[in-house]
C-alpha cells in the first residue's frame, strides 16, 4: 500500500510539473494574438491601439535591447536611451502628503519597474516643499499638497538600489529644477547614497566633441549622469546645465506637428553642433493613457526621422515619452533599438551590430521571430552620424526566445515512466 501511495504521489507531482512546463512553454511570442498580459511571454504585454474589434491585440515588446550588451566601448553620446517624461508621476500613486492628487499622471509603474524594463533616462520635477525637496507638478510655479507626489529622496533611493544591483548600467537624470534652497539638490543626492556614482561635470565635453566611453564610466563607477535646468548650479553644486550639452525639440503638443521639429525655447537650435547630445520629446500637453498608444507608435517613428534631419543628421540619444509601455509594437523600444543601431554601427537595428564591425556593414539577422515591424523613415542620404532609412528592419528577440522542446520532452518521459511504474504495481 505504501508503494502504491508513493507512486501515486510521483504521478500527480509529475502531472503538475508537466502542466506547468506546458503553460510556461506555451506563452505567446512577440506579434502573436493575445487575450491579456499574462498570456504573453516575459518582457511583452498584450496591446492594441485600435477600437476596431476586428484587429485583435498582439503581444508587443516593452523593453528596448541594451546596446551595451551588443557593442560597448563607444562614447556615451554614441548610444540612445529610453527616457520617461515625469517619471515620478505614476498612475494610482497616492500623495505622501495624504491629500488627493489633482495632478497629471504620466507613467504606469514605479521608477524601479521602469529601470527594470530598460528605461535609462528619468525626467524629474523637483521643488522646495515642506522643508524638503519633493517631486511635484506645479500650479503657477508652486508645489501644493494636492500636486506633490513624494519626497525626491524616495525615488533617488530607487535609482541607488538599481545601480548597486546592476554594476554595468548607466542612468541619466534630467531635473526640471525649481529648488531654491541652498545646496538642496546636493544634500538629497548625498543622502540617497548616489554621490558615489556621480559623473563629474569636469568630464563632460561642452564643445560638441565625444563624451568619455561607457567602458570608462563603468570602470570608474561614475554611472549616474545628472542635469539641471538651472544654469547657476553647474558652478555652485557641480550639476551640469542641461542646455550646455543638449539640443532638445519643443515638448508638448506644439512639438508633435508633422514635418516640424523646432527646438524648445531654452535650447540651442537642433542643428547646433557644439552640443553633443540630442533629446527627442514626444508627448502631448496633457497625458492620455489611451491616446499614448497611438502617439508612441508610427507618429513617434515619423517624428524621430523629422528631428534627425533637423538635428544635422543626428539620431536622438534620449527618446522621452509618456506611458512608455503603450504602443502597437512599433513604439519606444523599436525607436530606441533603431536609433542605437544607427548610432553604434550604422544599421537599422542594434541587433545587427557586432564588435569591431565596419560602420554600415550590416549583417542579415537570421531566425528573427514574428514579422518585423516596418518603419517608414527619412530618405536622407547616409552621413557619418547615421543613415536615413525607408525599409523594414528585423526586430530580433531571438535572444529572449527560449526553446522548451527538450524540457517538455524530459517532462513527458518522466510522466510516461511514472505511469508505467504505477500500472505495473
Amino acid at each position: 500500500m505504501e508503494r502504491i501511495n508513493f507512486w501515486l504521489n510521483v504521478f500527480f507531482a509529475t502531472l503538475f510539473a508537466a502542466f506547468f512546463l506546458f503553460a510556461w512553454s506555451s506563452a505567446l511570442k512577440e506579434g502573436e494574438t493575445c487575450v491579456n498580459d499574462k498570456s504573453c511571454d516575459s518582457g511583452l504585454q498584450c496591446e492594441t491601439c485600435t477600437e476596431n474589434v476586428t484587429v485583435p491585440p498582439r503581444c508587443i515588446r516593452i523593453r528596448p535591447h541594451n546596446p551595451l550588451h551588443k557593442v560597448s566601448g563607444l562614447p556615451f553620446n554614441r548610444y540612445s536611451w529610453l527616457t520617461t517624461h515625469n517619471s515620478f508621476a505614476r498612475m494610482a500613486h497616492k500623495s505622501d502628503t495624504g491629500a488627493v492628487l489633482l495632478a497629471p499622471m504620466n507613467q504606469q509603474d514605479s521608477v524601479t519597474v521602469q529601470l527594470e524594463n530598460g528605461v535609462r533616462g528619468l525626467m524629474l520635477d523637483m521643488y522646495d516643499f515642506e522643508d524638503d525637496i519633493w517631486l511635484c507638478h506645479s500650479f503657477h510655479g508652486r508645489c501644493f499638497n494636492y500636486t506633490a507626489f513624494q519626497p525626491a529622496i524616495n525615488v533617488l533611493k530607487e535609482v541607488q538600489a538599481f545601480l548597486e544591483a546592476n554594476p554595468t548600467d548607466i542612468v541619466t537624470i534630467i531635473i526640471e529644477d525649481y529648488v531654491t534652497s541652498q545646496s538642496g539638490l546636493t544634500r538629497i543626492f548625498k543622502a540617497s547614497g548616489l554621490g558615489k556614482f556621480w559623473f563629474p561635470v569636469s568630464r563632460m565635453p561642452s564643445n560638441g566633441t565625444n563624451w568619455p566611453t561607457v567602458d570608462s564610466m563603468i570602470e570608474d563607477n561614475q554611472r549616474l549622469v545628472v542635469f539641471t535646468t538651472k544654469s547657476s548650479k553647474e558652478a555652485s553644486e557641480g550639476i551640469a546645465y542641461v542646455w550646455r550639452y543638449f539640443v532638445e525639440n519643443q515638448y508638448g503638443s506644439d512639438g508633435m506637428k508633422n514635418g516640424s521639429c523646432p527646438n524648445r525655447a531654452e535650447s540651442a537650435s537642433m542643428n547646433t553642433s557644439s552640443r553633443s547630445l540630442v533629446l527627442l520629446n514626444h508627448f502631448p500637453d496633457t497625458p492620455d493613457l489611451t491616446e499614448a498608444c497611438k502617439h508612441n507608435s508610427a507618429p513617434l517613428i515619423t517624428m524621430m526621422n523629422t528631428c534627425h534631419d533637423a538635428a544635422g543628421k543626428r539620431w536622438p540619444n534620449f527618446i522621452s515619452v509618456d506611458f512608455y509601455k503603450r504602443s502597437d509594437g512599433e513604439g519606444p523600444p523599436a525607436a530606441v533599438d533603431f536609433a542605437n543601431g544607427q548610432l553604434v554601427c550604422g544599421c537599422n537595428n542594434i541587433n545587427s551590430c557586432r564588435p569591431k564591425m565596419t560602420f554600415g556593414d550590416c549583417n542579415t539577422l537570421e531566425g528573427s521571430p514574428a514579422p518585423a515591424p516596418t518603419i517608414e523613415a527619412s530618405t536622407s542620404t547616409t552621413t557619418a552620424a547615421g543613415r536615413g532609412f525607408k525599409r523594414s528592419f528585423a526586430d530580433s528577440g531571438s535572444g529572449q526566445r527560449l526553446q522548451f522542446g527538450w524540457l517538455m520532452g524530459t517532462g513527458l518521459i518522466i510522466f510516461s515512466s511514472s505511469i508505467t511504474g504505477f500500472i505495473t504495481i
